[in-house]
């Protein structure tokens, strides 16, 4: 992550908005202390799909309310 003081952010306000539209974070500082990020805007809908397909393959599917061995006895004690 960049860090950068608020005057060289404010000196050189096009070169870094550029890096931040080319993926880069941003850290701005005053006085040594941290004030604020700013971060890359990502389409919500990409962002929905890249994380789909990175869920891709972990699943497994199959019958959910079929007992895994036959019969199923859980609620007998309830009866």
């Amino acid at each position: 992550m960049l860090q950068v003081k608020v005057t060289e952010l404010r000196n050189r306000l096009p070169y870094y908005i550029k890096q931040v539209q080319n993926g880069a974070e941003l850290q701005v500082t005053s006085h040594g202390k941290k004030i604020a990020r700013l971060i890359p805007e990502t389409d919500i809908k990409d962002e929905a799909y890249n994380r789909l397909m990175h869920l891709r393959g972990t699943v497994i599917k199959g019958d959910i309310l079929e007992p895994i061995q036959g019969d199923w006895n859980a609620d007998a004690d309830n009866l």
